[in-house]
């Protein structure tokens, strides 16, 4: 029942029919590529990690990693493709990284306790599914280029990121803090460490790639 209201709300969050659900949340973006072959462990989120595979090619492939970011996405979105994107590839692990484009409203009100309810349903999938859980931190920011009305942007980020530790921890799920090396005094993005505030740059993507490994490898190893 409770995954059944989750679903309805997302669709509701979206404002769309369920014949437009498809194109909403893209799920055609990786069909093709999913049919290929499973990999070990599967990175989905947003622009970030759509980003990181194009800037970091080589530490997906050499690490047996898949990327599986789309662009603009958020956590309601991410649920509705996680069977197709993850699950259905019978990965070992998996690490979500969502939030920033719920803060930044890309699909409707931000309600923290709705986006966490979003992760905690990937999570639970997953684990369900015999597919070990890695969490992640929202990364840094200060402002949305795209949705500079939006205030308090760093703020949220910080209560977002507990609300997601808090979970994490008594579930026993490993939990990748990126957002701490990478903010600055205010919450923000270091100065180098993104092309806009927002998305990282070759130099911030270096530190998530030293902290993705290093907890995938006390994950698969056991």
């Amino acid at each position: 029942m409770k995954k059944t209201l989750i679903l309805l709300f997302a669709f509701m969050a979206f404002g769309v029919h369920a014949q437009d659900i498809t194109k909403a949340v893209n799920l055609g973006r990786y069909a093709q590529a999913n049919a290929a072959y499973p990999k070990q462990v599967v990175f989905i989120g947003n622009s970030i990690t759509d980003g990181w595979l194009k800037a970091s090619p080589d530490f997906f492939t050499s690490n047996n990693f898949i990327g599986r970011g789309i662009s603009g996405q958020t956590s309601p979105q991410l649920l509705l493709r996680f069977r197709q994107d993850v699950i259905n590839l019978s990965p070992v692990a998996v690490v979500i990284n969502i939030g920033i484009n719920d803060i930044a409203q890309n699909t409707g009100e931000y309600v923290p306790e709705f986006t966490m309810s979003c992760i905690q349903s990937m999570a639970e999938l997953a684990e369900y599914n015999g597919i070990k859980v890695i969490l992640s931190t929202v990364l840094p920011g200060g402002e949305f280029p795209w949705r500079k009305e939006i205030k308090d942007v760093s703020q949220k980020v910080d209560a977002l990121n507990a609300m997601i530790k808090a979970y994490a921890e008594p579930k026993g799920y490993p939990y990748i803090d990126y957002n701490t090396p990478m903010r600055d005094e205010k919450g923000a993005m270091k100065a180098g460490l993104s092309t806009d505030g927002i998305h990282p740059t070759k130099e911030g993507y270096q530190i998530m790639e030293k902290l993705a490994k290093e907890m995938v490898d006390k994950v698969i190893r056991f």
